[in-house]
């Protein structure tokens, strides 16, 4: 399930994006969008005649928005022979799932933390004990890839709190400084499941914190809870 966590930034007009927001920026245009639905509901590879007469624009207008939508994601192109002669471009669907929200939310995160829960039950620990540890260790997981792509060395209280704000930004997590040696979570990416089931939700957010801080092996660095009404019930601040 790594797939679920790979958030890759590119930029679009200037400022630095995700994949979902370029799709959607790209989906934005009508002729686009209306090749894009045009191919998806198609059921096989379209040339770029077909997207074009689809939409009624030319052939050349039509490779650009088409390009456009490989760029973004949503399709991909290949060349397929189609009888005599030279082999066309072809358009389909690409494997992309758009899902945007703001703030940014990562039910999947969760989903996957509690899966890992179900499918390990053996009867010999609860399911909630599990979860809990599931959350750490995912955590953990995510602390020890940055640290291995920065190699900080020693981490101090502010450079840890840093690398910390780096991860949990990939997460869905807001986060700002709120002094140098505080890094307080506007938003939690659990948020909209922790009506339901508050103090798990909670617990499950800081084990997943906590995991996160001994990945990047940031000892200066603890979970506290937080007393700022709106924001996230966890705060990262300095361990002494």
């Amino acid at each position: 399930m790594a797939g679920l966590f790979a958030h890759d930034h590119g930029r679009y007009g200037g400022r630095v994006t995700t994949p979902a927001i370029r799709a959607v920026a790209a989906l934005a245009d009508e002729l686009r969008g209306g090749m894009y639905e045009f191919i998806r509901s198609a059921g096989r590879p379209v040339t770029r005649d077909e997207a074009a007469a689809a939409v009624g624009i030319s052939r050349k207008l039509a490779a650009f928005h088409l390009d456009k939508l490989v760029e973004a994601g949503l399709l991909r192109a290949s060349y397929r022979p189609m009888g005599v002669g030279r082999a066309p471009k072809v358009y389909e669907p690409g494997e992309v799932d758009i899902r945007v929200s703001i703030p940014q939310r990562r039910p999947d995160l969760l989903a996957e933390i509690l899966l890992c829960a179900v499918v390990s039950e053996t009867g010999a620990e609860p399911a909630r004990a599990i979860a809990l540890r599931a959350a750490g260790e995912r955590g953990k997981q995510l602390g020890a890839a940055a640290r291995e792509r920065h190699r900080p060395g020693r981490l101090g209280v502010e450079r840890a709190l840093t690398m910390t704000e780096q991860v949990l930004a990939e997460q869905g997590f807001e986060a700002s400084r709120a002094t140098p040696k505080c890094l307080r979570l506007r938003t939690c990416p659990f948020h909209p499941l922790a009506a339901q089931a508050p103090a798990f939700v909670c617990q499950l957010n800081r084990t997943f914190l906590t995991g996160v801080l001994d990945g990047l092996r940031a000892g200066a660095v603890a979970t506290a809870p937080s007393t700022v009404a709106g924001n996230c019930c966890v705060e990262l601040r300095s361990a002494e």
